[in-house]
């Protein structure tokens, strides 16, 4: 079971991760600076990160307007919550 709270650690982690890069990204875009690439912040949502990427994006209000986020990140934070939620489960059933 320790390996659960390991995979939930890494999750929480990579979504803060991800948050900050939002939130970065979005400063970095009204100054007209140097931006994080969307492949980065796509990876950060992948390797973990949804969660933390999806709510950056409603509280900083940054990449809702291309599809490839608004289809991606939610898509991948279900998989995510489900995978996790049946990892726990296999955990306390097995």
């Amino acid at each position: 079971m320790a390996w659960v709270y390991a995979a939930l650690c890494v999750m929480a982690v990579m979504s803060l991760v991800a948050f900050c890069a939002c939130g970065i990204d979005k400063r970095r875009a009204k100054k007209h600076a140097w931006r994080i690439p969307e492949r980065t912040l796509l990876l950060l949502s992948a390797l973990g990160g949804a969660g933390g990427f999806w709510l950056g994006m409603r509280v900083f209000r940054h990449k809702t307007q291309h599809a490839k986020f608004t289809i991606l990140v939610p898509l991948l934070f279900a998989l995510q919550l489900g995978g996790t939620l049946w990892l726990i489960w296999r955990g306390v059933a097995g």
